[in-house]
């Protein structure tokens, strides 16, 4: 039973949530051989002010402050 991880910070659509986790799926039964009914996939959605990257967090990016 394999599980993959996603962190992400939030704000993605449903549809590109489901459409994320299609792709996933697809990939680890062509890549590794993976039985997609025993395949779980996470998505771990994080505010925009709790991730950071350059040093700054990424609301204060997308706000450009």
């Amino acid at each position: 039973m394999p599980v993959v991880t996603v962190r992400m910070v939030g704000g993605c659509s449903e549809e590109k949530k489901e459409q994320l986790i299609d792709r996933i799926t697809l990939a680890m039964k062509e890549v590794l051989g993976k039985n997609p009914e025993a395949t779980h996939i996470i998505i771990e959605e994080f505010p925009a002010e709790n991730w950071g990257i350059r040093g700054k967090t990424v609301e204060a990016i997308r706000t450009g402050k």
